[in-house]
């Protein structure tokens, strides 16, 4: 069975990284990501307009590669968290989280009793079709799973020490674009306010010892978080690094100037 190797690192204390798949629908994004490093694959289902078949072929993608697949699905539902685990999603991103009560009811559909509430629905291609018995399932399932809630609003920053303390938590990734627009500065991710009300935000943290994530737009703005204490990094996603490297190939291309005449 499958190893969550972004959650091994996080528990030595390292520090990880991902990019996400929000545009393109092919198994092949979340291949080349692991060829070029990431820890985890960040699959995104509530902006993104992707099918649950879609979404499985990329999950399996990313287990044969060996890279951590994380599902962000659209909202807090049974139907969508199970059948993505199901699918061998190795973690789940609960969008827009803001109710302590909220939240540990989809936590616990994350993880089998006694630990939680999972219903039992194992297929035979989330554990690489070996023969293991449901005792072994559910204990390298609980151990193997990324819980992740997502904190995008002032709202969910008040109530920050409630979220924290609900048994299960994993991760709290930061928002920083929707946080931006409820703290009354939309867009600007390295404005002061932001930027302390973030800050505060890891500092809790690790108090409860819980990982602190983000979501970035860019290379530069994950490491600058980084380098602040987020331990969970998202760096941009597919779409804009290819629109990137195109614009920054042509650019090299059209400063080349005309090849002489002969």
């Amino acid at each position: 069975m499958q190893v969550n190797h972004a959650r091994e690192r996080l528990a030595r204390g390292e520090t990880v990284f991902g990019s996400a798949v929000q545009s393109y629908r092919s198994a092949e994004v979340p291949r080349t990501f692991a060829a070029a490093g990431f820890d985890y694959v960040f699959i995104d289902m509530e902006h993104g307009a992707f099918h649950l078949e879609t979404v499985q072929d990329m999950i399996e993608a990313s287990l044969s590669a060996g890279v951590t697949p994380i599902v962000r699905v659209a909202e807090s539902l049974y139907s969508l968290v199970a059948r993505l685990l199901d699918a061998g999603a190795q973690g789940i991103i609960l969008p827009r989280v803001e109710d302590p009560r909220v939240l540990e009811e989809a936590l616990s559909w994350m993880r089998f009793p006694p630990a939680g509430k999972r219903g039992y629905g194992v297929n035979a291609t989330m554990i690489g079709y070996e023969s293991r018995t449901f005792t072994e399932i559910m204990e390298h399932q609980n151990r193997n799973i990324l819980a992740i809630a997502q904190i995008e609003t002032t709202a969910a920053v008040e109530r920050a020490e409630e979220l924290l303390s609900v048994k299960g938590l994993d991760i709290v990734m930061v928002g920083p674009a929707d946080l931006s627009i409820s703290l009354g500065i939309p867009g600007q991710v390295e404005h002061p306010l932001l930027v302390s009300t973030v800050e505060r935000l890891i500092a809790r943290c690790v108090a409860h010892g819980v990982v602190p994530g983000i979501q970035t737009r860019s290379a530069e703005m994950a490491k600058a978080w980084a380098g602040r204490g987020m331990r969970f990094v998202g760096a941009g996603a597919e779409h804009a690094m290819l629109l990137e490297k195109a614009r920054e190939t042509v650019a090299l291309l059209r400063g080349a100037g005309k090849p002489p005449n002969f």
